[in-house]
């Protein structure tokens, strides 16, 4: 057998309930280590004004991303709301492997143990916490991106969420922004170092 072609890449992984920080974490992990790059995943759900296609999401209807799916072009992928999907496109991880780079994910939480699961122990899975659903529903709402009913929504998946926090191999607790980026980098770094 080919070793190259059993070879599993290490990958990284953040997940979280939406507004609980995973993505200004991964942000800045981006900047503080240069051997990780991100995976950008791809959505059916709309653009909003800041994000660039190809740079947050690769954005694509649902026709389009259903026909990905019929061609196994998937590592993963979830309807995470109704209609709207969120998958790892395989050519995304390999683009990122190819330029020598370690993939970094930005997932909702059954995404990130897809992939945890896919890739085991070549996969840091690391769920970030909100202090509570109070300080959660106030960053959701300082948005200012969400109706009252998707808030809702939001708040209702959190709760749910929040239950598979165990199943990750780390959790952090995102009291504040500079200690939970100080956390992540720590076990990232050791990570990568193993």
């Amino acid at each position: 057998m080919n070793s190259e072609e059993n070879y599993q890449p290490k990958v990284i992984i953040f997940s979280a309930p939406s507004g609980a920080g995973k993505t200004s974490i991964v942000n800045r992990l981006l900047e503080l280590e240069p051997r990780l790059a991100f995976s950008v995943s791809a959505t059916t759900r709309p653009k909003r004004l800041h994000e660039t296609e190809g740079k947050d999401y690769y954005f694509l209807d649902k026709e389009q991303f259903e026909a990905k799916i019929k061609k196994g072009e998937f590592i993963e992928w979830e309807e995470v709301y109704t209609n709207v999907f969120y998958g790892t496109l395989k050519s995304e991880v390999q683009r990122l492997h190819e330029a020598h780079k370690v993939a970094v994910f930005d997932l909702d939480v059954k995404g990130g143990l897809n992939i945890k699961k896919h890739y085991q122990n070549n996969a840091l899975a690391i769920f970030v916490q909100p202090p509570s659903l109070a300080e959660l529903e106030q960053r959701l709402r300082q948005r200012r991106t969400e109706t009252e009913e998707s808030l809702q929504k939001r708040l209702a998946k959190a709760t749910y969420e929040l239950g598979f926090a165990s199943q990750f191999d780390h959790t952090i607790i995102n009291y504040e922004l500079d200690q939970a980026v100080k956390e992540a980098y720590q076990l990232v770094v050791k990570f990568l170092n193993s």
